[in-house]
């Protein structure tokens, strides 16, 4: 009978990104409802130090394999060790992040332990003993249940910024204990890093974004977008028709063919609504869109729409948003 759940955490540049506490958050969930424990994995070069603060967020007990080998996210290397992890155990399910490492990761987590996995989970529930969840499909234009068979592993990666996250308890330390596992050769390796340094929100974590489309007709105009970002503490983002263009970076791009953000509040300016735009953002919590085509798609997913000319919204709006953090 199985005995646990395990949360698979992700350990970037000497910490935790967020969206482990969410899936840490999400099997406590799980394993109360279960009645069984929440075991995290911990894999990284100098994650032993910081492995009990998954105890802030629900884990009992974290298996660490601390290794320099094990720096950066290489599939063959981290795929044996967190695999072998599970296998000395029984576990429930199996959850980690739908981010781009952890979608890598769990596909081949998932063929390795012969686990059914459910892609890019929004939520996640417990029935009678029984998991089920749900993730998007079709681009985001339906939702499906998924279950598992009696006798499968359920493996679950969760789409980050959707899943609610516990308060931080910091009285709540997990137990750590050091796994002795056998790191293979790999035939490939991670030569480097490159980290933005701007200071700028992170699209995929960021509470508020602010993206910009055709409308914005050349990459300068992106300035008032970055404007009003700053006012908010938002992220920058922009849709494909912006990056194929040259106004914006591909790491900017918000879409089925760019990053799939879940915040908060997203602001879409001079963005018509095409189906693949939509697919990477339809799950945001509030959608504001500005446009001056009423007819645009967008409206149709949005909560709040402006019909007017963005050239003379955004500014106007921004100076109000000043405004009000001037008076608070």
């Amino acid at each position: 009978m199985a005995d646990c759940v395990f949360v698979v955490a992700e350990f970037r540049g000497g910490d935790f990104r967020r969206v482990s506490y969410e899936v840490a958050s999400e099997g406590r969930k799980i394993a109360d409802a279960l009645g069984v424990s929440l075991y995290g994995i911990a894999v990284g070069s100098g994650v032993t130090d910081k492995a009990s603060q998954l105890g802030f967020y629900g884990v009992d007990k974290v298996f660490v394999a601390d290794d320099p080998a094990l720096e950066s996210y290489v599939a063959e290397t981290y795929v044996p060790v967190i695999a072998s992890i599970i296998e000395q155990a029984d576990p429930a399910a199996v959850l980690l992040a739908a981010s781009v490492d952890g979608k890598d990761l769990s596909a081949r987590l998932a063929a390795r332990l012969e686990a059914g996995l459910a892609q890019d989970c929004t939520e996640v529930v417990c029935e009678d003993g029984a998991l089920k969840a749900k993730r998007p499909i079709f681009a985001g234009k339906c939702l499906a249940w998924c279950e598992w068979a009696e006798d499968a592993l359920p493996m679950i990666s969760c789409r980050p910024n959707v899943m609610d996250c516990r308060d931080a308890d910091a009285t709540r330390e997990a137990e750590v204990e050091a796994v002795a596992v056998e790191i293979p050769e790999a035939r490939s390796r991670a030569t480097g890093l490159e980290l933005d340094t701007s200071g700028k929100v992170e699209l995929t974590e960021a509470e508020i974004i602010v993206s910009g489309g055709r409308g914005m007709k050349a990459s300068e105009n992106f300035s008032i977008l970055e404007e009003l970002a700053t006012e908010l503490g938002a992220a920058v983002g922009a849709s494909r028709a912006a990056v194929d263009a040259g106004w914006r970076p591909h790491s900017d791009q918000v879409g089925q063919t760019g990053k799939v953000v879940n915040p908060n509040l997203y602001i879409a300016v001079g963005i018509s609504g095409a189906i693949q735009h939509l697919a990477g953002m339809g799950s945001s919590k509030y959608i504001v869109a500005v446009n001056k085509d009423p007819e645009a798609p967008i409206f149709t997913k949005a909560d709040y729409g402006v019909v007017e000319d963005l050239f003379k919204f955004v500014p106007a709006f921004t100076e109000e948003v000043r405004k009000m953090k001037s008076t608070c």
